[in-house]
């Protein structure tokens, strides 16, 4: 399928802007807090327009959360601005410095990686950290935005915009797709115009990205999270790291999906459960499980488990419960289940902490600790572009670094090879 022509303006003025935009640090740096500033300056507007959005959508949808601002949430969004501003740019950075016998000094340079696509669902925070992490990198980003969040979108690529002429900067920096389907697939078949896409949102937009792009992509999976309760697990800090993994907010990837719990510590399951009740969490649980809570936790909210609980991102008050006889048997669990997003196990015993760690294959696996934290402002990287789940060029949040490439800068004196 070629472009259709009337994407190719679209990508041939974002090229222009990439060749024309190149901004000292601190240059950058000037334009990101005055975003941070205008955003804040604007949270009235920008929540008169994702109001629209919402308006539009029922708030029962596991996407509602996701799409939802509020004027705290622009505050931490114009915080995250501010923390991408304050770190080192990792452009220009000297990767590895050699002088070959011959005299050619070869040296590996960070470098953009050009223009960066993403494809995203009803998530209208990505379009501000994409902005800001693609503009400290020296991107251009070109987004494409889904109906859902239409509204939103296009005020807060308005208020981008009006940061980056005040600085006399090409707006088409930051370009933003129109919502139509002819737009996605233009955008999957941008060969020469964009380098690298990344998909934001459900396993069936990743899948479909995945399947149809032309264009070179990096994966930012679906979050099927599991958490393994060990027979030497502590009760008191389980408790507290089971419930914040999956309440502290349910739509979002690093929300746990399963807990698996040792047999050996059913009994400990009712108080594991009396915490999650606070918050109506639904559980699927399996026989063994589901049998230690009959009576200690509310009917209505407690079901046995079917075969599909297993394996699913429910992004909603809801979560599987697994029984097992050993650490073996969990692994076996997470391996089959696991989309290679984030793991944890908690237990005391160091020695199985250790083999969890070493042999679970996941972008990020913890110990004792909530799987809430999966995310680049939390790893200290300002913000994130997504989280990748392969394995080719980045994996986990991908902050600043991994928004590079690197080209080879070889200088000579008149050197010519002669075999």
């Amino acid at each position: 399928m070629l472009v259709a022509m009337d994407y190719i303006a679209y990508f041939e003025n974002a090229l222009i802007a990439g060749r024309k935009t190149n901004l000292a640090p601190a240059a950058i740096n000037q334009v990101l807090a005055e975003l941070a500033a205008e955003a804040i300056a604007q949270t009235d507007y920008l929540l008169h327009e994702n109001q629209k959005d919402l308006d539009r959508m029922d708030s029962a949808d596991p996407k509602y959360d996701r799409l939802k601002l509020t004027a705290q949430r622009i505050k931490d969004i114009a915080a995250d601005i501010l923390n991408v501003a304050a770190l080192q740019s990792p452009l220009g950075e000297v990767l590895s410095d050699t002088t070959r016998p011959n005299g050619l000094h070869i040296s590996k340079i960070s470098v953009p990686l050009g223009v960066v696509g993403v494809i995203y669902e009803a998530r209208p925070n990505v379009t501000f950290d994409v902005f800001a992490l693609c503009f400290k990198t020296g991107n251009i980003c070109i987004l494409k935005g889904g109906s859902d969040a239409d509204f939103s979108n296009r005020a807060i690529i308005s208020v981008i915009h009006k940061v980056l002429a005040k600085h006399h900067i090409n707006v088409n920096a930051a370009t933003l797709l129109p919502v139509e389907r002819e737009a996605t697939e233009a955008l999957l078949n941008a060969i020469g115009y964009v380098d690298v896409l990344i998909p934001r949102g459900s396993q069936s937009l990743i899948n479909y990205v995945r399947n149809n792009s032309k264009v070179p992509v990096i994966e930012t999976g679906a979050g099927i999270v599991h958490a393994y309760f060990d027979e030497f697990a502590d009760r008191d800090k389980g408790i507290q790291i089971i419930f914040n993994s999956k309440t502290r907010r349910v739509s979002v990837c690093n929300s746990l999906d399963c807990l698996i719990i040792h047999s050996n510590r059913l009994t400990d399951l009712i108080s594991i459960a009396a915490k999650l009740a606070e918050k109506e969490v639904e559980l699927f649980a399996d026989e063994a499980a589901y049998n230690t809570l009959i009576g200690h936790y509310p009917a209505q909210l407690l079901h046995k488990a079917q075969p599909e609980h297993f394996g699913t991102e429910f992004l909603s008050l809801k979560m599987a419960v697994k029984t097992v006889d050993s650490l073996d048997e969990a692994l076996d669990h997470i391996a089959q289940y696991s989309s290679k997003h984030s793991e944890a196990i908690i237990s005391e015993d160091m020695e199985r902490i250790e083999t969890f760690l070493n042999r679970v294959d996941a972008a990020a696996v913890y110990a004792n600790a909530s799987t809430a934290f999966t995310d680049g402002a939390q790893f200290g990287l300002g913000a994130e572009i997504g989280i990748s789940t392969q394995k080719l060029h980045a994996r986990g949040p991908m902050g600043l670094h991994e928004l590079t490439s690197y080209k080879w800068v070889v200088k000579g004196n008149g050197q010519i090879r002669t075999a």
